[in-house]
């Protein structure tokens, strides 16, 4: 079921970020170009596999933008995105997010204590994020329903799991091995 996806992840170029082996994909990065296909097969195995009974779809700005529009339109219920820019909307709540990339603020709006929802996201590496948003979320009284990462890289799904008690349901675990992704697991193994 996941064959384009698994076929565009094989394909990833590799891009040396320092010590760190980049893969960049449409999943994850918007280049290249994201086939239907891929939206489509990552969409069905959510609709299998994750708790859909929520009010609302939560994305991470940006690459969790196209994941949940699919999503979303698969199952006519509404998303929204926690974003990087603030917009002083009453009730915006601000997270501070650090990764092994860097840190940064993300801004969440338009989500009400009692709500039901599915967060979901491109990549869980470090676990950064996600433990920020969980741990917000949780704040704010929020029902998390599901947790997706299309990709699990490293550990950081075992230490969100860990820190946060929310299970995260990832699709495929993957690894940068001598310049090729490899993939080690998919949700259907």
């Amino acid at each position: 079921m996941l064959k384009e996806v698994k076929k565009s992840l094989e394909s990833s170029p590799i891009v040396k970020k320092g010590d760190y082996n980049y893969f960049v994909n449409p999943i994850s990065d918007g280049v290249p170009a994201m086939k239907p296909k891929m939206l489509r097969e990552l969409s069905s195995i959510v609709k299998k596999h994750a708790d859909l009974d929520i009010d609302k779809i939560v994305a991470v700005e940006a690459m969790g933008i196209h994941l949940a529009t699919a999503l979303s339109l698969e199952t006519d219920i509404p998303f929204v995105v926690i974003r990087k820019r603030e917009y002083g909307l009453e009730g915006e709540q601000q997270v501070y997010q650090k990764t092994g990339y860097g840190s940064s603020n993300l801004y969440i709006n338009d989500l009400h204590a009692c709500e039901k929802i599915l967060l979901i996201d491109d990549v869980v590496s470090t676990g950064g994020t996600l433990i920020a948003l969980i741990d917000t979320l949780k704040d704010m009284k929020l029902d998390i329903k599901s947790v997706v990462a299309v990709i699990e890289k490293g550990k950081g799904k075992e230490i969100v799991e860990k820190e946060t008690g929310v299970d995260i349901l990832s699709i495929i675990k993957l690894d940068v091995i001598d310049g090729k992704v490899v993939i080690e697991k998919t949700i259907e193994d």
